[in-house]
């Protein structure tokens, strides 16, 4: 990634949580910085987001720092006041007021964050600030990421050169209003403060505000975007000015690059779904089907599956609450016609569409055809949330977010992974989850399980599930067990 002119780098392994790997970075930016940023709107947002929101709307910033491996969020006080001290200490090195630092933190909720490991390594920050380093910056914020994000784009301001350059973390609690992510984005463009911010807010709202792994909104979500002005370009009079035009879209390229590369880290995803709204009665309303359909736990093991069930596209759209007409609705997937203008395409077969299931990128279509509203929303497929540990298959399923059936469609779930689930025997057999005859002969059952776990062995014979030969055949049932049990043997028989 290319040096920005007015900004220096450095970065520390200060031990907060992770030992020998950076954990703390400081940029310094040169006077006369501009700044704008978007925040969590989670009502639980920690002390650095607190002391941002009150700072950013001043326009100006000289220094960044940030630590990853604690958030502090929900440390009161005390949290409050680490912020405050860092600030005051880094303004104090950098010859600056404490109101020019932003703070930013990321790690584990409700621990207190170790000022004595902060302070012993701001000294040794400050000495090796440098033009270079953005990789390792990008290394040094992240938590449970698997790879550094950082991206940079060269655009032109009335044929001035201007360099971006940005660094991200995010891996879990994705969802909208910007995700567990921190994102910080440094140019040398000169753009007033004003001006800055409502460039920065479009493209947020096309990119971090547009994509979603596990619907979970994190206490820390912060993106921050610094301008030096060391590139001396004509100063634009309005976000509207056509001098920018060059210069956002450069910005909005690398704000959904970003967007990007946090979705598809996920903590260990593999496949990668956009969904496409368009024809809807206003943005807003595409942007609400848009997350219905990215957040839906059905569409999300669907595409897991590799599965075509394109009829759980349309049930998301219709729980979204948006206004729809069914009856021009058009749906697609891996740009093939599904349906149009309300019903299933004749020709349609699920081979049309099985390679592009197979594939890591997935992209979904609707038209709603109702209006000119379109936004494109970014999703992590369900069953690698399951693989990384986020999501307990029990939850899942005593929650009632997913049947026991859609796990097994969505290949989530084998018949000996049963005996790891709290999950009783009536309740798999009320999901048709399995036959009694498939888990004995996975050794999952035994008549006593059958027995004590209150499934009646009258009203099993009679589901159709399971025939009395079977049972014996497999050990379940005995003539011992059908005197105990007083069933007629004239209906077993």
């Amino acid at each position: 990634m290319p040096a920005v002119e007015g900004v220096r780098l450095a970065v520390y392994s200060a031990g907060i949580k992770y030992r020998g790997r950076p954990d703390i970075l400081l940029a310094a930016l040169d006077s006369g910085t501009t700044v704008a940023g978007s925040f969590t709107r989670s009502s639980t947002a920690s002390a650095p987001v607190s002391w941002c929101r009150k700072q950013v709307p001043r326009g100006r910033v000289r220094a960044l720092l940030v630590n990853s491996g604690n958030a502090n969020a929900f440390t009161g006080a005390q949290g409050i006041q680490v912020v405050r001290w860092a600030a005051g200490a880094v303004a104090q090195r950098l010859a600056c007021r404490p109101s020019d630092v932003l703070i930013a933190s990321t790690g584990v909720i409700g621990e207190p964050l170790p000022i004595d490991r902060i302070d012993a390594a701001l000294p040794k920050l400050v000495d090796r600030l440098g033009r270079d380093g953005w990789p390792e910056a990008a290394r040094a914020i992240t938590t449970t990421d698997t790879f550094s994000k950082g991206v940079s784009r060269v655009c032109q301001i009335a044929g001035q050169r201007v360099t971006l350059s940005g660094i991200a973390k995010g891996s879990g609690m994705i969802a909208p209003d910007m995700a567990t992510m921190l994102v910080f984005v440094f140019t040398d463009a000169r753009i007033s403060a004003d001006i800055l911010q409502s460039l920065h807010s479009v493209a947020v709202g096309q990119s971090f505000n547009c994509i979603t792994v596990d619907s979970d909104t994190s206490t820390s979500d912060s993106v921050v975007l610094a301008a030096t002005g060391k590139a001396m370009n004509q100063r634009p009079s309005r976000a509207s000015d056509p001098i920018l035009k060059d210069f956002r879209k450069a910005l909005l390229s690398l704000y959904v690059d970003l967007a990007t590369q946090v979705v598809k880290d996920g903590e260990g995803a593999s496949k990668f779904i956009t969904v496409d709204v368009s024809g809807a009665s206003s943005r807003t309303a595409a942007r609400v089907v848009g997350l219905a359909i990215a957040n839906s736990p059905l569409v999300k093991t669907a595409m897991a599956g590799e599965d075509a069930n394109w009829g759980r596209i349309v049930m998301a759209v219709g729980k979204s609450g948006a206004r729809v007409d069914q009856s021009l609705l058009s749906v697609s997937i891996g740009g093939v016609m599904i349906a149009r203008a309300g019903e299933r395409i004749e020709s349609f077969v699920e081979s049309d569409v099985e390679q592009h299931l197979k594939g890591t990128d997935i992209l979904i279509a609707v038209d709603q055809l109702v209006g000119t509203g379109q936004v494109t929303e970014f999703a992590l497929e369900f069953n690698d949330l399951v693989e990384g540990g986020q999501v307990a298959l029990d939850a899942l399923v005593q929650s009632g977010v997913m049947s026991l059936g859609d796990l097994v469609d969505a290949a989530l779930l084998t018949a000996d992974e049963l005996t790891s689930l709290e999950i009783s025997l009536s309740d798999l057999l009320g999901n048709s989850l399995a036959a009694v005859q498939d888990l004995a002969t996975a050794s999952l059952l035994e008549v006593n399980t059958i027995l004590l776990d209150g499934v009646d062995l009258q009203q099993l014979l009679g589901t159709g599930l399971v025939e009395f030969a079977v049972l014996a055949d497999n050990s379940l049932l005995t003539a011992g067990d059908l005197t105990l049990r007083d069933l007629p043997i004239v209906e077993v028989l």
